[in-house]
C-alpha cells in the first residue's frame, strides 16, 4: 500500500491523485465483494430505532479530510446497522431489487464517466446506447421493437411522463393555457393500481377526484364493462375522459387486467392507454409468460422496471411509447442556450420533464450481456417455481388461507388457524405475526390489505434466494403464530 491513502498533499488543489484513487478503489472493491460474500449473515432488516444511526455521526463537515479507511469503518460501524438488505436472500417484502454483480460493474463505470445526456451532442454515447438497449429488451419482451424507449429512475416517473403526453392530446391546450376554464379531465385505473397514478394526477392538476378506481372482478383484475360505463357516465356528465392505466402485476396481487379488452374500450372512446408492467413485464422473458403482455402492443405508453426483475440496480425504469411525438408536443421547449446544430439525433430532454440524465443504459447492457435472455429467463422460471412451491405449502396447511392467485412469485396469505373466524382478530394475529417475523431478522416479509383483510405478502426476486429461503420464511410464519410448521 502506498502512501497516498494519508492525509500528506491535500492541501494541494485538484481531486485524488490517479495512485491513490487506485489504492481507494481496491479498499472499497473489497469492502464490496465482503459485503456481497456475508451479507446472507445480517439481519435482512435493520434492527435500529428511529435516529439512532444519525446520532452516532457528527453534528458538522469535518474541517480538513480523512483516510479512506476511516470512511470504510464507520461505514461498518455506524451505517450498515441500519441498512435494510435489499439484497439478502431473505428479502421477500415489496419486489426484490437484486443488484447483481454485472450492474454494480455498470453503475461504477456509469459514476466515473459522470456525463449528462440532456442532448445528443453532450453525451452521444448515452443516448445512442440507452436507443439500443431498450430495442433489445423490447424484442426479448415480445414488445414492438419499433417503439420509441427511454429511461427514467423509476415507474412513478415513467407513468408521470406519460400521462402528461396523454393530457396534452386531449386537446385543451394545457401545455400553453393551464387547465383553468376546460372540463374537469378525468382518468380511469383499477381498484388495485399503483399509488403512483393518484400522485401523477396530483402533480398533473387532475387531483384525486379526477382519478376513477374501476371494480376489479375475482381475480382483482380491471372490469372492461365497468370501465366502459364510467366513461360513458364522465363524458354525460360533461367531464373529459382523457387516460386508462392498466397493470400487468399489480403490486399487491400481481394481477394482470385485461390490456387487449381495455384497449377496445380506450380506442373506441379515443382515450390514451397506459400499461404499467413495472414488475410482471419483466417476466415475458420467458416465452411463456408473454401471455402477460398480450394486448400491451395496441397501448400508448407503457413502463416496466428493469430494477424489479430483471437484476439491475436502482434507479432503472424503461419507458415506451408507440406515439413518441406526443410526448415531444407535451414536453419539448429548447431555449437558446440548449439550442445545437445537430440533426437527424434525438435529444432526450424533449421527450420529458427532466434535463439531466444519468448514464443508466450502461448497466442494463452488462446485466444483459452478462446473464442473456435465456439466462434471466430461467431465473424468473425459478423465482415463480419458488413461489408456487410455498403456495402449495400454504394450501396444505390447516392453519394458513391463501388470499388470491399466483401467477408469478408473489404468494398473499394468513395465518386461520381453524376457529378464529373474527377478521379483526384474525387481523391483529397477522400483524402480530408479521412483527415479530421481521425482527428475527431471517426472513422480511411485507403485508397488504385484500377487501379489507390484513395479508402476509411474501415476494421472490432475489438471485441468491434458494428453496431454503422459502422454506425459513414459513418455518418463521409458523414459529411467530405458535402453529405446527410444515409435516416434512
Amino acid at each position: 500500500m502506498t502512501g497516498g491513502l494519508a492525509l500528506a498533499g491535500r492541501e494541494k488543489l485538484g481531486d485524488m491523485g490517479p495512485d491513490e484513487f487506485r489504492d481507494a478503489l481496491g479498499l472499497v472493491a473489497d469492502w464490496v465483494a465482503r459485503y456481497r460474500e456475508r451479507v446472507r449473515d445480517m439481519p435482512v432488516l435493520a434492527q435500529v430505532k428511529p435516529g439512532e444511526m444519525r446520532s452516532a455521526l457528527p453534528a458538522h463537515v469535518p474541517r480538513a479530510g480523512d483516510r479512506v479507511e476511516q470512511w470504510l469503518e464507520d461505514l461498518d460501524r455506524i451505517v450498515m446497522p441500519a441498512v435494510t438488505h435489499w439484497n439478502h436472500p431473505g428479502f421477500m417484502a415489496y419486489f426484490g431489487i437484486t443488484g447483481s454483480a454485472p450492474g454494480i460493474l455498470g453503475e461504477l463505470v456509469s459514476a466515473a464517466l459522470n456525463v449528462n445526456g440532456m442532448l445528443w451532442k453532450t453525451c452521444p454515447a448515452l443516448c445512442e446506447l440507452e436507443e439500443v438497449v431498450l430495442r433489445w429488451l423490447a424484442g426479448a419482451l415480445g414488445l414492438p421493437e419499433s417503439w420509441f424507449g427511454m429511461l427514467t429512475d423509476t415507474a412513478s416517473t415513467s407513468t408521470l411522463v406519460a400521462l402528461t403526453a396523454a393530457r396534452e392530446m386531449a386537446g385543451l391546450d394545457v401545455r400553453e393555457e393551464g387547465l383553468a376554464g376546460h372540463p374537469p379531465l378525468v382518468m380511469y385505473c383499477s381498484q388495485e393500481a399503483h399509488s403512483s397514478v393518484e400522485k401523477a394526477a396530483i402533480v398533473l392538476g387532475i387531483g384525486r377526484k379526477g382519478v376513477r378506481r374501476i371494480v376489479v372482478d375475482e381475480a382483482y383484475r380491471m372490469d372492461p364493462a365497468e370501465l366502459e360505463s364510467a366513461i360513458v357516465e364522465d363524458v354525460a356528465s360533461g367531464r373529459k375522459p382523457f387516460a386508462v392505466v392498466a397493470t400487468v402485476g399489480t403490486t399487491s396481487v400481481t394481477a394482470v387486467d385485461p390490456v387487449g379488452d381495455v384497449a377496445q374500450v380506450c380506442r373506441k372512446h379515443g382515450v390514451w392507454l397506459h400499461v404499467d408492467a413495472a414488475y410482471a413485464g419483466s417476466a415475458a422473458m420467458a416465452p411463456e409468460f408473454r401471455w402477460a403482455l398480450a394486448g400491451c402492443e395496441l397501448a400508448d405508453s407503457l413502463v416496466t422496471n428493469p430494477h424489479k426483475w430483471l437484476f439491475t440496480q436502482i434507479d432503472c425504469s424503461a419507458l415506451y411509447t408507440s406515439r413518441p411525438d406526443a410526448f415531444r408536443r407535451a414536453l419539448t421547449l429548447v431555449p437558446e442556450y440548449l439550442k445545437t446544430e445537430a440533426s437527424g439525433v434525438t435529444d432526450l430532454m424533449d421527450y420529458s420533464f427532466q434535463l439531466g440524465r444519468r448514464f443508466r443504459a450502461i448497466k442494463l447492457w452488462f446485466v444483459l450481456r452478462y446473464f442473456g435472455s435465456d439466462g434471466i429467463a430461467a431465473r424468473i422460471r425459478e423465482h415463480v417455481r419458488l413461489a408456487g412451491l410455498f403456495a402449495a405449502w400454504v394450501d396444505e396447511h390447516p392453519s394458513l388461507e391463501r388470499l388470491a392467485p399466483v401467477p408469478f412469485s408473489v404468494v398473499c396469505f394468513r395465518v386461520h388457524p381453524p376457529g378464529v373466524d373474527g377478521e379483526g382478530e384474525l387481523d391483529q394475529l397477522n400483524a402480530r405475526v408479521l412483527d415479530q417475523v421481521n425482527r428475527q431478522g431471517r426472513v422480511f416479509l411485507s403485508h397488504t390489505k385484500l377487501r379489507g383483510k390484513f395479508v402476509l405478502r411474501l415476494a421472490v426476486g432475489n438471485l441468491a434466494t434458494a428453496e431454503a429461503d422459502v422454506e425459513a420464511a414459513l418455518d418463521e410464519v409458523c414459529a411467530a403464530a405458535g402453529i405446527a410448521g410444515r409435516a416434512r
